[in-house]
């Protein structure tokens, strides 16, 4: 009989620093404790990684938001270290550790292959940490789900876009993002 090996945030963060994970051939998360291998981005994917990354730049200041791409979140108390591909977080939080969910302002996954996971299990991981707000770009239909009001049950709001609309960060209301736009 096999079972799985569960991990701490603190676990995975050794393994990390002894170079446990060096030489993968593909990206991983810790989620709920357990290794998730993250699915190889397509072109769609970076492309639309790259414009939300040009576009949160332009839309906030420095001096209050720091944008961060594809790098680590902690979530200790989900037993969790997701790689969200943008992250606002707050611009006064210490380097010398990665954000925590009290830090983050915005968090973005982009999805193709993924969507289903990001939707459920990482909406319902990013809900029960108070992440206030959490979208999903749906590279394959080319529509974004913006979650916002997070509670121990989940999501208290979640709205999809579609061409044609536009939504705004809480962060930065005058932040104005055509769902178009992502899909050039």
């Amino acid at each position: 009989m096999s079972t799985s090996l569960r991990l701490t945030v603190s676990e995975y963060d050794e393994m990390v620093a002894k170079g446990a994970f060096d030489g993968l051939s593909q990206k991983i998360e810790l989620i709920e404790g357990e290794i998730q291998a993250m699915n190889p981005a397509g072109p769609r994917h970076d492309h639309v990684i790259e414009f939300l990354n040009h576009w949160s730049v332009n839309n906030t200041d420095f001096n209050q938001i720091r944008v961060r791409v594809q790098s680590g979140l902690s979530l200790p108390d989900q037993v969790s270290r997701p790689e969200p591909d943008v992250l606002w977080v707050k611009a006064d939080h210490p380097s010398d550790r990665h954000p925590i969910a009290a830090e983050v302002l915005l968090l973005i996954e982009v999805a193709d292959s993924s969507i289903n996971f990001d939707r459920q299990r990482k909406a319902d991981l990013y809900a029960k940490a108070g992440i206030i707000e959490y979208w999903v770009v749906n590279v394959g239909d080319e529509t974004m789900h913006v979650f916002r009001d997070p509670a121990a049950s989940g999501y208290q709001s979640m709205t999809t876009l579609r061409s044609g609309e536009m939504t705004s960060p809480l962060a930065a209301p005058d932040a104005r993002l055509k769902i178009d736009s992502l899909f050039q």
